[in-house]
């Protein structure tokens, strides 16, 4: 499955920078009852993940951060803030992680989802993931701990997703 071509992959987006991350801790301070650190996210720019931020009319709306090795990736954290919830932010931004995989000649995607978070399943589920298998007790939660589901999909080598770069 190739990624939209109905979805702009190049204006709006950049490269997630450390002068970023105060925004991207309001927003995650917003979603997460266990946010990730400033500490975190420093250390995902620093040792080289592809960290990207969605604007919007210069807002930070989104973010995301995926990780590739040989030829997997793992989606590490994808959040929209809560004011633009429901307007295809997370779509776009999922679309855009794919993208970078595929870029990176990953054969396969995987994420960890919280059970309870049914928008993102169904999303995920949408795009072609399946679930895969079950992390006990993988997140804090107020009530404890909670499980992840994982979900993986396959990556369509023959089909690499090449943003227009504006030369033609």
């Amino acid at each position: 499955m190739a990624v939209n071509p109905e979805i702009d992959l190049v204006k709006g987006f950049r490269e997630m920078q450390p002068d970023d991350v105060s925004d991207i801790l309001q927003i995650e301070n917003s979603v997460y009852s266990n946010p990730w650190t400033e500490g975190i996210f420093k250390d995902c720019i620093r040792v080289g993940y592809n960290c990207w931020v969605y604007m919007e009319q210069d807002e930070l709306v989104s973010y995301g951060l995926v990780a590739v090795a040989a030829d997997e990736a793992h989606i590490l954290n994808l959040c929209v803030s809560p004011d633009v919830q429901g307007q295809g932010h997370g779509k776009r931004m999922l679309y855009k992680l794919i993208a970078l995989a595929e870029e990176r000649r990953a054969h396969s995607i995987f994420l960890e989802v919280r059970k309870s978070n049914n928008v993102a399943k169904e999303l995920y589920q949408q795009e072609g993931f399946n679930r895969i298998g079950l992390r006990k007790d993988y997140y804090p939660s107020a009530y404890g701990r909670e499980d992840a589901l994982v979900f993986a999909r396959e990556l369509s080598l023959d089909q690499r997703f090449q943003p227009d770069d504006g030369s033609d």
